[in-house]
């Protein structure tokens, strides 16, 4: 099991580059960002979409474009891995999006990992155009039409909310076919089957709900489409502390990865952090 970390990176925090430099030197292996285009300030949706969470923390309003800051840390980093934790694709064009997974990759040389969920801040969605109940239709359909576009010399599709004339559209990913796509969040019936689908891994974050009921779902989703469900790789997302106890845990699961969370803080809080998990991954 590899080890990776996760952080919001703001305009007050530890920035892109400096980070990805002192990730790869410690010798982890991958750097996500998540995403918020914007953050409306009614708070209608509480955090997570969660009854009774917390306030939402200013790093969801604050933080730099995921791919922006990930091409940056690209061109500063030779080995490390570079992941999206996670994109709202349902709230960016695909067409947009599928060339900037694409030139992300190969301005990497193939170390992008595509990380997606369907999004829960209801209002945030609104302001993109997105009706939330349709947000996981949306998606579906943006990735099996950004998928034709990566693996197609001329691609099309046609769905319900995208379509796409036959098109060309370079440059395509140095991964073949694509970057791994990793679904994250909580599982049911429709997301195990989203995740057999067109997915190659899911991220679970830890101790929101049963890891082990989620792959037995995706693994029936699997069997169902007729694909073996150990090409789907689990990754173990983590927001809070994490303890050796849950590492093995997740080892004992076949997870490929561990990605531990770093506080939106500058370089002094960040950097101690860093050499524990460095000591974690051994």
């Amino acid at each position: 099991m590899k080890f990776g970390v996760v952080i919001f990176p703001t305009d007050k925090s530890i920035q892109p580059v400096q980070l990805a430099q002192e990730v790869e030197a410690r010798g982890l292996e991958s750097l996500w960002f998540p995403e918020h285009s914007h953050i409306p300030t009614s708070r209608e949706t509480p955090w997570g979409g969660r009854k009774g969470a917390p306030p939402l923390p200013e790093c969801y309003w604050r933080s730099h474009d995921q791919l922006i800051a990930l091409a940056a840390c690209a061109g500063a980093t030779t080995k490390l891995r570079l992941g999206t934790g996670i994109t709202l694709v349902a709230q960016r064009d695909p067409l947009w999006l599928a060339k900037e997974v694409a030139s992300l990759d190969m301005i990497s040389g193939g170390r992008f990992e595509l990380g997606i969920g369907y999004g829960w801040c209801v209002e945030e969605m609104r302001n993109h155009g997105l009706e939330y109940s349709k947000r996981r239709a949306i998606l579906r359909e943006k990735i099996l039409a950004m998928k034709e576009l990566w693996t197609k010399d001329e691609a099309s599709y046609a769905g319900e909310y995208v379509n796409i004339e036959k098109s060309w559209a370079w440059p395509k990913p140095v991964q073949r076919p694509h970057p791994p796509i990793t679904l994250g969040g909580a599982i049911g019936p429709r997301t195990a089957d989203h995740i057999a689908e067109f997915c190659d891994g899911w991220m679970p974050i830890s101790g929101r709900y049963s890891i082990d009921e989620g792959l037995a779902m995706i693994g029936e989703a699997c069997r169902r489409r007729g694909r073996d469900p150990q090409e789907i790789r689990l990754g173990m997302f983590y927001l809070g502390a994490v303890d050796q106890k849950e590492l093995d845990a997740a080892r004992g699961r076949g997870a490929v990865r561990a990605i531990l969370p770093l506080p939106s803080e500058g370089a002094d809080q960040v950097l101690p952090l860093l050499d524990q998990y460095a000591k974690l991954s051994g």
